[in-house]
């Protein structure tokens, strides 16, 4: 079984993997009881977000993490997979701004993740 933390880490990764633009992991467990992490992606298109998503959901699956649940809203422009203690959030450009997730959340941590993420 894997850690949240490891979860967290390979689910990032996917992302790196897909070309998921400007990830961001924020430790949450000490201002949420939600989940130990929240990571959070912005997707060049709808299909993009879809695909983002879907490799995400694969790669944690190979590895036996169960997802929780998968929301859609608004025609992909945000998806959310819930994979219990870790939650990732993957939006187009328009929706990470409008919902702003960063500064809803400003007091969690933000994990540095310059080993995990190709330099852009």
């Amino acid at each position: 079984m894997l850690s949240a933390k490891e979860v967290a880490y390979a689910a990032t990764k996917a992302l790196d993997d897909k070309k998921g633009r400007d990830i961001r992991l924020l430790k949450i467990d000490r201002v949420s009881s939600l989940a130990d992490y929240f990571l959070i992606c912005t997707g060049t298109s709808n299909t993009h977000v879809k695909t983002l998503c879907d490799f995400a959901e694969y790669t944690l699956e190979q590895l036996g993490e169960t997802m929780l649940g998968r929301e859609g809203h608004r025609g992909n422009s945000w998806e959310l997979l819930d994979f219990g203690s870790v939650v990732i959030h993957v939006f187009t450009d328009e929706a990470r701004s409008f919902y702003d997730l960063e500064r809803l959340w400003a007091d969690a941590e933000q994990v540095d993740l310059k080993d995990i993420v190709a330099e852009e």
